[in-house]
């Protein structure tokens, strides 16, 4: 293949700072109050009949077949990746459609957050244009039964009803995607046939370039944040191990400090692009993350992901065999003790979602260790590899830990695991 062939998926075509200027100009476009432009309006003045017209078409055909609108949420890649492929192995399962031959049409909401995610997304949704769609969304509304004409929205990424694990990927490579991809790969230093895993620690660095005038509100996620150097001797381990270790992240706040070439610090290497976001995530071994964006995509592409330091307690991701995670420890500071798992579930805490909620309860956020970490780390791998062994006592351990899930209304079948070690080491946090 040519280099003129690649050029479309290498870093400066997909140029993020790009992205981050559009996004900011529609964030700055979006607060400022009472002043309007003729340009803002102008698009949907020339789209206006047209999308009267098609509302018109929609309710003539709706005895032979529902037309049914809705934007897609690509703001944001969690929801971008994770939500529209829910949203597709649900339909292949028959949830949430309508009992008679339809048609689902989509449009972008805004600035797209990963250019080679959308090239995917457009190879397998009808996508019109936003002025047009959002008109005749809008103006179905103001009519009778407007709902039958929109998608049910779907504002979380949670496999309620378990059917990633269903459905094959709707997503796939084309030939030179995936020459390119392994290009790329051998350009960082990892040869074709060599096994990676990908690693993500969440930090405000991305949140506080897109949303500069927003940072008291993204403020109250912060909770979230974790250190990525926490991370180094899990990582350390699986060089060990024979595998490279690649530090995912668009924006991050720090470099990625080691001696060992096999630990690769894509996020400030110069070869991070919005192609190798993906291909990275879907091709990766497993994904070690703290619940960040990125980690949906090795989700829709069906790789085991290994969450650590993840919190809510509660917001686990349950709904896959191959997942498995450690939360945050969560230490009372008033009465200088953990709360126990029960606690964090009677209390309500293990719901919060915000960090204001957590200081009001008197409630820090403990990090996992490095070697947590490792641990956990060993235990992905192993499993994996199906050389993992259990006990009788850790197995009643994951009975005891999941049995307090039993009543939560955010997951499905829980065939997720949380850690054996941590589990062993806090096993007094289940009484």
């Amino acid at each position: 293949m040519t280099r003129e062939k690649i050029n479309p998926y290498c870093n400066n075509y997909h140029n993020l700072k790009k992205n981050i200027i559009i996004i900011r100009s529609q964030i700055q476009k979006r607060n400022s109050k009472g002043l309007f432009k003729i340009n803002t309006f102008l698009p949907y003045i020339v789209w206006f009949i047209p999308a009267l017209f098609y509302v018109g078409l929609l309710r003539l055909l709706r005895p032979w077949i529902i037309i049914r609108i809705r934007q897609i949420y690509s703001k944001r890649i969690g929801h971008f990746a994770a939500n529209t492929e829910v949203y597709l192995c649900e339909k292949d399962m028959g949830i949430n459609i309508p009992n008679q031959r339809f048609l689902d049409i989509w449009y972008y909401d805004g600035p797209v957050c990963n250019l080679q995610l959308q090239k995917m997304w457009n190879r397998v949704l009808k996508i019109w244009p936003f002025h047009l769609s959002s008109l005749i969304v809008k103006i179905n509304y103001l009519l009778p039964d407007g709902e039958l004409y929109t998608i049910p929205w779907r504002n979380s990424d949670r496999d309620f009803y378990n059917v990633l694990e269903l459905f094959p990927p709707h997503l796939s490579f084309t030939q030179d995607e995936e020459e390119y991809g392994r290009i790329m790969l051998e350009s960082m230093g990892v040869s074709s046939h060599s096994l990676f895993i990908c690693f993500a620690a969440r930090d405000p660095a991305y949140i506080e370039l897109i949303y500069p005038d927003e940072n008291d509100n993204w403020h109250d996620y912060r909770y979230r944040n974790t250190d990525v150097k926490n991370y180094l001797l899990a990582t350390e381990e699986m060089v060990n191990r024979g595998y490279y270790a690649i530090r995912m992240g668009a924006v991050v706040k720090e470099a990625l400090v080691s001696n060992n070439p096999k630990i690769i610090d894509y996020a400030t290497n110069g070869k991070r692009s919005d192609f190798m976001d993906i291909y990275l995530g879907a091709k990766c071994h497993f994904f070690i993350s703290s619940g960040t964006g990125i980690d949906t995509i090795p989700d829709i592409f069906r790789r085991p992901i290994l969450y650590v330091n993840l919190v809510p307690l509660e917001y686990a991701h349950t709904w896959n065999k191959n997942h498995i995670f450690i939360p945050k420890l969560y230490w009372l500071e008033k009465e200088q003790k953990f709360m126990s798992f029960r606690d964090i579930i009677k209390s309500g805490a293990g719901l919060f979602q915000f960090a204001h909620q957590f200081v009001d309860k008197g409630i820090t956020l403990i990090e996992n260790t490095p070697d947590e970490i490792r641990e956990v780390t060993i235990e992905m791998e192993e499993r994996l590899k199906g050389i993992w062994v259990t006990t009788e006592e850790d197995e009643d351990l994951q009975r005891r830990f999941w049995s307090l899930f039993e009543s939560s209304k955010v997951h499905g079948k829980i065939y997720s695991r949380i850690g054996a070690a941590f589990l062993r080491k806090y096993q007094t946090l289940l009484e």
